[in-house]
């Protein structure tokens, strides 16, 4: 059976425009699914909000960890290094700042998406 997966709906999605969607990232190099991830709003993907990162599970919580103790983020089966951690200062969230052409991104689908 496959994980269900809730928006989350905070004082970030409404400053957006209270629009969000589930993307499934995968590696630029393998193609390999890395993270399930919330984006909201319109634009370009930058950045990875920690708080946003819903699957793996290895990745989940990442906003409560020390931004020294988290690892550039790489690809679990091929080892390509997508992003690497930091603090994004306008909003003081975890991120990860993601490369140039790392990821491909795609809508994941969804029953009664909101």
């Amino acid at each position: 059976m496959k994980k269900e997966f809730a928006t989350k709906r905070d004082k970030y999605k409404s400053s957006r425009g209270g629009y969000s969607r589930l993307l499934n990232l995968h590696c630029f190099q393998c193609n390999n699914v890395v993270i399930i991830y919330q984006k909201d709003g319109p634009g370009n993907l930058r950045r990875l909000y920690m708080d946003r990162i819903m699957a793996p599970e290895k990745l989940v919580g990442l906003q409560n960890e020390n931004i020294k103790d988290i690892s550039a983020l790489k690809c679990n089966e091929c080892g390509f290094v997508i992003g690497s951690p930091y603090i994004y200062k306008s909003e003081k969230r975890k991120a990860f700042r993601v490369f140039q052409d790392a990821i491909i991104k795609s809508v994941k689908k969804r029953k009664n998406y909101k």
